[in-house]
C-alpha cells in the first residue's frame, strides 16, 4: 500500500524571489502542502484501495468516492494536486512569454495576451475568500478562464489545466499582506510558459 507523499519543490525556496519570498515558499510547501497530503492519507484510511489510484483518477471521478469522505477528499486531494500543479507552472527563469500554439489560442480566444492577462487577473482578484484562478482547456480544445473556491479543481469537471494561480492568503500574505492585485501582477513574471505550452499540447 503506497500512501500519498509530498513531492519536493522543483527549485530552491528562494528561486522565485523577489516576487515570492523564500519563507513564504517554505511555509507554503513544507507546512500547508504537507498538511493536505497528511489529511488526504488520513481520509483514505477507511478505504485503502484509493491509495492505488492517482490524484487525477480520484479527482476526475468524485462520484466513486464514498460519501462519508468525499468532501475531505475534494479538499485534500485537490489541495495536493493543485499545489503540485502550482509549483510546476512557476519557474526561476523569470519573464517568460507565451509562444507557439498556446499563444495562437490565447489571441484567438481573448484578442490579445494583454486582454487575457487582464481577464485572468480580474478572475483571481474577484475570487472571494480562498481559491484559485485557472486557464483551462475544455474537451473541444477551447480555452477558458475560471476560478474555483477552496481546493476545488477544474479537472473534476473535465477540464485540462494550463496555468493556475493560488490566491489563498497563505500564498502571498508575508510579502503582500492584503494587496492581492500586486501579488497577481508580479506572478506573471514567474509563469512557466514552456510548461503551459506542454500542458496545452497534451
Amino acid at each position: 500500500m503506497n500512501k500519498f507523499s509530498l513531492r519536493p519543490l522543483p527549485y530552491a525556496y528562494n528561486a522565485l524571489e523577489p516576487y515570492i519570498d523564500a519563507l513564504t515558499m517554505e511555509i507554503h510547501h513544507d507546512r500547508h502542502h504537507q498538511a493536505y497530503v497528511d489529511n488526504l492519507n488520513k481520509a483514505l484510511e477507511k478505504y485503502p484501495e484509493f491509495y492505488e489510484k492517482s490524484l487525477e483518477e480520484i479527482l476526475s471521478n468524485l462520484d466513486a468516492i464514498p460519501a462519508d469522505i468525499r468532501q475531505a477528499v475534494i479538499n485534500n486531494a485537490g489541495g495536493v494536486y493543485n499545489h503540485d500543479f502550482f509549483w510546476s507552472i512557476m519557474s526561476p527563469d523569470h519573464n517568460q512569454e507565451p509562444s507557439g500554439a498556446l499563444l495562437d489560442a490565447i489571441v484567438k480566444t481573448f484578442g490579445s495576451v494583454e486582454e487575457f492577462k487582464a481577464q485572468f487577473a480580474q478572475a483571481a482578484a474577484a475570487r472571494f475568500g480562498s481559491g484559485w484562478a485557472w486557464l483551462v482547456k475544455d474537451a473541444e480544445g477551447n480555452l477558458k478562464i475560471m476560478s474555483t473556491a477552496n481546493q476545488d479543481s477544474p479537472i473534476s469537471d473535465g477540464y485540462k489545466l494550463i496555468i493556475g494561480l493560488d490566491v489563498w492568503e497563505h500564498a502571498y500574505y508575508l510579502n503582500y499582506q492584503n494587496k492581492r492585485p500586486a501579488y497577481i501582477e508580479n506572478w506573471w513574471k514567474l509563469v512557466n510558459w514552456k510548461q503551459a505550452e506542454e500542458n496545452f499540447a497534451n
